[in-house]
C-alpha cells in the first residue's frame, strides 16, 4: 500500500473516531439532561385563608411569597379554605393534577412563638370555634374507623435543624390541635399512606401586626395579645424548610 493511501486511511479513521466521540458525548449530555429533567421534584405547599376574627392568615401571607423554585424543587402554592373536609378536598384535587413528590401544608397557630413542624396528626375533630362554613364538629373522627394517628412522612427533625441553622426559632410540635389544620394533615396522611408522596405540616406564629391585637376564643390562642413573628422571617423559615426536603 502506498504511503499516501495509508495516510488517507489514517486520516479517515481518525476523523470517524473524532465524530463518534463527539456524538457519544452529545448523547451522554442529552441523557444527563433528560435524567435531570425527569428527576426534578415537585412540591405542593398550601396556606389557609383568614379565619375567626383575623383579616389575614400568616400561613398564606408567607406561602404566597415563596419563589416558584427552591433548590431543585418546583414549588406550586395553593390557598385553601379554613373549612373541615373542604381544605383536604381542594388539596387532593390540585395534587391529582400536579402529582407532587411532597405536600407541605402550613397553618397559623396564634399562641406559638416559633415555627413548629408537626410530628403527628390525630383522628379527631374537636373545634372550639366555627370554621369558615359555620361548622363546629366536636369529638368526631376525621376518618371513621381510621388509625388513631399518623406520623409525618417528611423529615421533621431535619427541617427543625435547618431552620434553626438560619437563626430562626424552630422546634418540633407533637400536637397539631383538633381544628382544621389537624383535619387537613390527618386527611392527607390517610390518603397517601403507603404511597411515595411525602406529607407534612408546619405551624407558624401570627404575623407581628396580628400579635398586637387580641384573639379571644380562637383555637390554640390565649386571650390577650398574641406572640408575633415578622413576615420576612416566616418566609425565610419556610424557604429553609422546603430546601431541607
Amino acid at each position: 500500500m502506498k504511503a499516501s493511501t495509508m495516510t488517507n486511511t489514517c486520516r479517515k479513521n481518525y476523523r470517524q473516531s473524532v465524530e463518534l466521540s463527539v456524538k457519544n458525548r452529545f448523547m451522554e449530555g442529552m441523557l444527563t439532561e433528560k435524567r435531570g429533567f425527569m428527576m426534578k421534584k415537585k412540591i405542593l405547599i398550601t396556606g389557609f385563608e383568614p379565619f375567626g376574627k383575623d383579616t389575614v392568615n400568616a400561613s398564606w401571607e408567607a406561602v404566597s411569597r415563596l419563589e416558584d423554585r427552591i433548590g431543585d424543587l418546583e414549588v406550586t402554592k395553593l390557598l385553601i379554605p379554613t373549612v373541615f373536609g373542604e381544605a383536604a378536598e381542594k388539596v387532593l384535587e390540585a395534587a391529582r393534577e400536579l402529582q407532587p413528590d411532597v405536600i407541605l401544608c402550613v397553618g397559623q397557630a396564634g399562641n406559638r412563638t416559633m415555627v413548629t413542624p408537626e410530628m403527628v396528626a390525630i383522628n379527631l375533630r374537636d373545634a372550639s370555634i366555627e370554621d369558615n362554613a359555620g361548622k363546629k364538629p366536636q369529638e368526631e373522627p376525621v376518618v371513621p374507623g381510621g388509625p388513631t394517628a399518623y406520623f409525618s412522612s417528611i423529615c421533621v427533625r431535619k427541617i427543625v435543624e435547618t431552620v434553626r441553622s438560619g437563626g430562626i426559632a424552630c422546634g418540633i410540635s407533637y400536637s397539631a390541635g383538633a381544628y382544621v389544620c389537624n383535619d387537613l394533615f390527618y386527611s392527607l396522611r390517610h390518603h397517601y399512606e403507603g404511597s411515595g408522596t411525602g406529607v407534612g405540616f408546619i405551624h407558624v406564629p401570627c404575623l407581628a401586626k396580628q400579635g398586637e391585637g387580641k384573639g379571644p376564643g380562637l383555637p390554640e390562642q390565649h386571650d390577650g395579645a398574641r406572640p408575633g413573628m415578622p413576615l420576612e422571617v416566616i418566609v425565610q423559615a419556610l424557604r429553609l424548610a422546603v430546601g431541607a426536603l
